[in-house]
């Protein structure tokens, strides 16, 4: 009974692992990934990007996001089943001030824009260009836990101490 409560929860998790992108994410853009968009020269672009931001510059009037980009999910939320995956980097840049104690290194961001050019940036001595996006959407992810699932009744539906050899209704000896 309790496998089959389990394996009902679980594929509730999946199916809504597979849910359609949140409002704001939903839309029609260009299938181009970031690298590809700087090797095509793409500009005027629009596009769903999102990845792991690098860092967040707040400028006078804005503030630019350099990212790390990731392959997105049916939901629009990069992927996270691969540490290596990445499309690239990229720069998205939105009006208004975005605070980098929230939108710090490592947290998942998706965006949703324009090609509006390209920036190059200095990573060690490499000149990297970068596809500067100019965003209309900025859509901050929840960060997610590892939980580590454990059984509920390891040692039997008494746990240690309890049963039949340790006494009866009693944790320890009698």
């Amino acid at each position: 009974m309790k496998t089959r409560i389990l394996l009902v929860a679980a594929a509730s998790l999946v199916l809504a692992a597979c849910a359609t992108a949140p409002k704001p994410l939903q839309g029609q853009f260009t299938p181009v990934s970031p690298r590809d968009a700087v090797a095509q020269k793409q500009t005027g672009a629009p596009v769903r990007w999102g990845g792991r931001i690098i860092e967040t510059i707040p400028g006078q009037g804005e503030t630019c996001f350099q990212m790390l980009a990731r392959p997105l999910n049916a939901s629009g939320r990069p992927s996270t089943t691969s540490s290596d995956a990445s499309d690239g980097r990229f720069l998205a840049c939105r009006s208004g001030f975005y605070d980098p104690a929230v939108f710090e290194p490592g947290r998942d961001v998706t965006f949703i824009g324009r090609i509006d050019g390209y920036q190059s940036t200095k990573i060690g001595e490499y000149d990297y260009p970068l596809p500067k996006l100019s965003a209309d959407v900025v859509y901050l992810w929840p960060v997610q836990r590892e939980v580590e699932v454990v059984p509920a009744y390891p040692y039997g539906p008494w746990g240690p101490g309890w049963g039949p050899g340790w006494g009866w209704g009693y944790r320890g000896w009698w």
